[in-house]
């Protein structure tokens, strides 16, 4: 298999998890942080803004998981590329987006 195939499922992964939360708020009607706020990734923008950005992730997700090589669901090599993408970049927003709605606020005992 061609390494250049995993590194696209791994992008793909990344471009998929990334367009949940901002469908998620933009259906909800909630303003969310997008590259598009001011400043990029802290400030807010609209629900609609977010439902677009979710759109296009999701089209950026289809076209490096389904148009390139020959994506198997049961190869685990496939898989594994693909479900690294989403845990890093789902990582990320957590501790990201978590300074922003109490996320990582400390655990009391």
């Amino acid at each position: 298999m061609n390494w250049l195939y995993l590194a696209s499922y791994f992008f793909g992964g990344m471009f998929l998890a990334n367009a949940v939360p901002h469908l998620v708020s933009g259906i909800m009607g909630r303003p969310f942080q997008s590259p598009f706020a001011k400043p990029p990734g802290q400030g807010l923008s609209s629900s609609t803004v977010n439902v677009v950005w979710s759109f296009f992730n999701t089209v950026a997700a289809y076209l490096l998981v389904v148009r390139v090589g020959n994506f198997d669901i049961r190869s685990t090599r496939d898989v594994l590329a693909l479900a690294a993408g989403v845990l890093l970049i789902s990582l990320f927003s957590a501790r990201h987006f978590g300074q922003f709605h109490g996320g990582n606020a400390p655990e009391r005992s």
